[in-house]
């Protein structure tokens, strides 16, 4: 029956302190709220012209190969394989939470010979190990997280795209949860491909993802002898739509996600406009801030070491005696604030607070700490 459908529609209110989507201030919503125009029209090609020179600047790349994905983080995910592995080649993946362990499975369905580097989640790996497994397996592709969300880990990435670059290997990097929030340097970092998702740090809605690549990646992806597995995600076709293969005119291949297009190009105007630098300062100095807040609580943090943690998305240790499942449902429900848990590998080991884009502000801090406080002093202490 259609009855629940023509009740109005409710969504509640809520601090979405976890690690994404993120709230979205006011102004990003309004550009979204707009209305709408062709995906083919000249002005939605100005605005898909403007978001790819804004990608360029939280990138800190001139690729001319930028675009954003519709899609989320995934998308963006898929992309990169797709294009740039053929079946049968050798793909080097470095799996220290769940991003590593989507990105092997994504190789792997697309035919790809798959090797794994597995390290706990919290762990991260040298630019000597790195080094050495890739000598032996030779891939073409090498992948890594640089903010594995579901550890809060931000992998140190120096030196490691010279590494690829002496072995004619891709250096691809997931930025999805780090963009915006920790520095990253595409071009001087010697990153080949890096992709983000719009619903973080770039406090975007869910929906956009963007990605760039370089020289050797495009070369690379633009001499294959396949075609690659998806048709939407091809980037023969995509770079077309997006202006950037050089040809006179764009032809139609999908319709993008115009209000996504919208926010997205929002949200990169707020960032342009505070600077790259000062995002990156506020949401460590806010993460400082919380991390003080959290060791007055009688937390530990995850991540031991202060250089290696994710400034976007924080992670505790579950404390001892407390069912974790329970604290998060106490703070949802008396603070309507989400709070997580871990995810893939890290499940039962952590509890994620995420305090990023709009939301990365003291005063949202002292919100969060004040429900763990509550939560702590609530929720029953379990026997074990």
């Amino acid at each position: 029956s259609k009855a629940c459908i023509l009740r109005p529609l409710e969504a509640p209110l809520r601090y979405l302190f976890g690690p994404g989507p993120s709230n979205v201030p006011p102004r990003i919503l309004a550009a979204q709220g707009r209305p709408i125009i062709g995906h083919m029209h000249p002005e939605m090609f100005e605005i898909m012209n403007d978001i790819k020179r804004g990608i360029q600047y939280i990138f800190q790349t001139d690729n001319n190969m930028t675009i954003a994905m519709s899609g989320s983080g995934h998308a963006a995910m898929e992309c990169a394989v797709f294009n740039t592995v053929e079946p049968g080649e050798s793909v080097l993946v470095a799996i220290n939470g769940i991003w590593g362990e989507r990105v092997a499975e994504i190789a792997e369905r697309m035919g790809a010979n798959v090797h794994r580097m597995v390290k706990t989640p919290g762990g991260y790996f040298s630019n000597k190990e790195i080094e050495q497994v890739g000598k032996k397996h030779k891939p073409v592709l090498f992948f890594l997280t640089h903010g594995e969300s579901s550890a809060g880990l931000c992998h140190p990435v120096d030196g490691i795209g010279d590494i690829c670059r002496k072995h004619n290997c891709l250096f691809l990097v997931d930025t999805v949860a780090s963009l915006g929030a920790a520095p990253i340097f595409m071009d001087k970092q010697n990153i080949d491909i890096l992709y983000t998702g719009s619903q973080k740090a770039l406090n975007a809605p869910p929906g956009t993802a963007p990605i760039s690549f370089n020289d050797r990646a495009c070369h690379k992806m633009f001499n294959r002898k396949t075609k690659p597995v998806s048709y939407l995600f091809d980037m023969t076709h995509l770079s077309n739509y997006w202006g950037c293969d050089g040809q006179p005119a764009r032809v139609y291949h999908h319709t993008g996600p115009v209000s996504g297009f919208f926010a997205l190009r929002e949200s990169l105007a707020v960032i342009a406009e505070k600077g790259l630098e000062e995002s990156w300062k506020k949401h460590k100095e806010v993460a400082s801030y919380l991390y003080r807040g959290l060791e007055d609580l009688g937390l530990k943090l995850f991540i031991p070491e202060r250089d290696l943690r994710l400034p976007s998305v924080t992670t505790i240790a579950i404390p001892d005696g407390y069912n974790w499942k329970e604290l998060l449902a106490y703070i949802m429900k008396h603070h309507q604030m989400e709070m997580t848990g871990g995810l893939g590998p890290s499940i039962g080991m952590v509890m994620r607070i995420g305090l990023m884009g709009y939301n990365c502000e003291k005063v949202n801090a002292d919100m969060a700490l004040h429900a763990l406080a509550d939560a702590l002093k609530n929720c029953k202490k379990s026997k074990a």
